[in-house]
């Protein structure tokens, strides 16, 4: 699988002055674009079309300083419209224009090409679990949140708290399949997976029960699920957990992630400083 993910990032280096497809990279590490993307984004740390502008922008950089082209001539080579579209980005990441760069040889940003390689750590194992669940229904309160990487989303914390106790009990009582009890559900994720874009939070359970007129509801199709558990300090382990699984889990193991909602299951120590967690995944087999 690493060996596959380093060709798409050789690819990736030759084509930065050509038009660049997900598909071409999928097809290249042998998965799907979805999971091409979300794998990329967990074992990067920043989303693809991210590092792909700031590649760009890289060798654009040197380009620029080195004269050889005039400066549309470099714009147009790594596919901005127009001189202005490619200034704006050229200050964004570089913090100076590229006209005011190559006059006084201003110091510029590197996006270093990445590789990927694995290192072999044996101090913990992973216990997962793989389940066929027919179709079912999501149920409870649903808000459009911000994403969150590190630590509290302010946001879902807001939203949660003003559920009042008598719905919550409601909600609680609807659930009638694992993951049993009020889940976490996040869907319909911006596929860059980039902080602070938008996804569908529901605070809710899995259920088969119909739906209350006053309550949201998300029909998941049926399907296979990897199931993943962690105990540890809330809500960082929480959040560790996500990430293991994209980043260890998924390159040693004959699956890939698949489109669909997550859930977690959390349960909270008193204080609220530790917490038991399951976390489903849509995941299917792929070839060995």
């Amino acid at each position: 699988m690493l060996e596959r993910l380093n060709q798409a990032m050789e690819h990736i280096e030759c084509h930065l002055d050509r038009r660049l497809e997900v598909s071409d990279l999928a097809r290249i590490a042998v998965t799907s674009e979805y999971h091409f993307r979300r794998l990329f984004s967990a074992l990067a740390g920043i989303p693809l079309s991210e590092y792909i502008r700031r590649r760009r922008l890289t060798v654009a950089g040197a380009e620029v300083l080195a004269g050889e082209r005039t400066l549309l001539e470099v714009a147009v080579r790594y596919g901005y419209t127009s001189g202005e579209a490619f200034a704006r980005a050229f200050r964004a990441m570089h913090g100076v224009g590229p006209g005011e760069a190559r006059r006084v040889g201003a110091s510029l940003q590197s996006q270093p090409r990445m590789s990927f390689r694995l290192i072999v750590e044996g101090s913990s194992s992973m216990r997962y679990r793989v389940v066929e669940k027919e179709e079912f229904r999501v149920v409870g309160r649903k808000a459009r949140v911000p994403l969150v990487h590190e630590g509290m989303n302010p946001a879902i914390a807001a939203f949660i708290r003003a559920i009042d106790q008598e719905t919550l009990e409601r909600i609680r009582r609807l659930s009638d399949q694992e993951p049993d009890g009020i889940v976490s559900v996040s869907d319909n994720l911006d596929d860059s997976r980039a902080e602070g874009t938008e996804l569908d939070y529901y605070h809710g359970v899995v259920t088969h029960a119909a739906v209350p007129e006053d309550m949201d509801a998300l029909t998941v199709p049926g399907g296979t699920w990897a199931v993943f558990e962690s105990s540890g300090p809330f809500p960082q382990a929480l959040q560790y957990l996500w990430r293991d699984v994209f980043t260890q889990w998924f390159p040693s193991n004959p699956y890939r992630s698949r489109p669909g909602p997550e859930i977690l299951r959390t349960r909270l120590s008193q204080d609220a400083s530790q917490a038991d967690a399951e976390l489903w995944i849509p995941v299917e087999r792929t070839a060995v």
